[in-house]
């Protein structure tokens, strides 16, 4: 979910279409494509079309079409990548673009799909990779592999470096791009309080942070259990369909990894925030379970 150049909320669905909600005078929403996917994170670039990460089809690029509301919104719909080193790209997960054109995307996981993404925080494969596509280039680069659930990524102010989320590991890893520390690879901040999602970039260098849900005790020991028991488990649950608690919650982490805001709701009604954008001293939030939009004031902006 994000804003167009517009501030106009495009956001992805489960059926695989792309839709923009229009929210001056009567709300209403107009579909721009379908990916024939399940298109996840999404950005928008300086030219109005749209990087789409979509779970079955890797990364995407959408030029918007204009059915209008209820129409048909035949956008055009190019793959940039869907295989890496031969072997098929599974689980694209999130995109962000540089000011030059290079994208950085991840891949959560080479073992499980969207449909199993508990499994793989449950077994902690770490097969997630951060991945780097330059314009003129058609061949994506692996920058990070062994990553615990790779998901959201964001430049700096500066795109001297970029941050993933490992939700798995319950940390922000920070690869240097530029500068003295160029191609080392540390830890912005870890042990959050939650499984870090989606991540945009705010107002003061301020990285937005949606937590998909509360850390759960279970999940923590699996961490540390041996990879067979960890299989069992994840075996004997997996029919279950275990929901998320019905917490919402997301943080704004500064450039030196500080919390510079913590906003938890529980019982809110609106569950698994998977992504989070801010603007004009609001917040918007999306959901990979929900049927809605969610909007906050952040506290102290208003």
């Amino acid at each position: 979910m994000v804003l167009d150049h517009e501030r106009r909320v495009v956001t992805g669905v489960e059926d695989g279409r792309i839709l923009r909600v229009h929210t001056h005078g009567p709300a209403r929403m107009e579909q721009l494509a379908r990916t024939g996917g399940r298109p996840l994170g999404l950005e928008v670039l300086r030219d109005g079309r749209l990087l789409v990460c979509d779970a079955e089809r890797g990364l995407l690029r959408v030029t918007p079409g204009s059915g209008g509301p209820g129409g048909s919104g035949e956008g055009r719909v190019e793959v940039l990548v869907d295989s890496v080193a031969g072997a098929p790209l599974r689980f694209c997960s999130n995109a962000t673009a540089a000011a030059d054109g290079t994208v950085y995307f991840t891949a959560s996981s080479t073992r499980y799909g969207l449909q199993d993404w508990l499994g793989d925080l449950m077994e902690h494969t770490a097969t997630g990779r951060l991945f780097r596509l330059r314009p003129d280039d058609g061949a994506p680069e692996v920058l990070l592999d062994g990553l615990d659930f790779a998901n959201g990524v964001v430049l700096s102010d500066d795109e001297s470096c970029v941050v993933v989320a490992e939700t798995g590991a319950y940390r922000l890893t920070r690869l240097w791009l530029s500068g003295p520390r160029a191609g080392r690879r540390d830890t912005l901040t870890e042990n959050l309080p939650g499984f870090p999602d989606n991540l945009s970039r705010g107002a003061g260098g301020t990285i937005w942070v949606a937590l998909a849900g509360p850390r759960q005790a279970p999940l923590d020991w699996l961490r540390h259990a041996p990879v067979h028991a960890r299989r069992v488990v994840w075996r004997a649950v997996r029919p279950l369909r275990i929901r998320p608690l019905p917490v919402a919650r997301v943080m704004g982490i500064g450039p030196d990894g500080s919390v510079r805001h913590d906003l938890r709701r529980p019982r809110a009604g609106y569950r698994m925030v998977t992504s989070v954008y801010a603007h004009d001293g609001t917040l918007i939030l999306g959901s990979l379970l929900e049927d809605a939009v969610a909007v906050c004031e952040v506290p102290g902006i208003n």
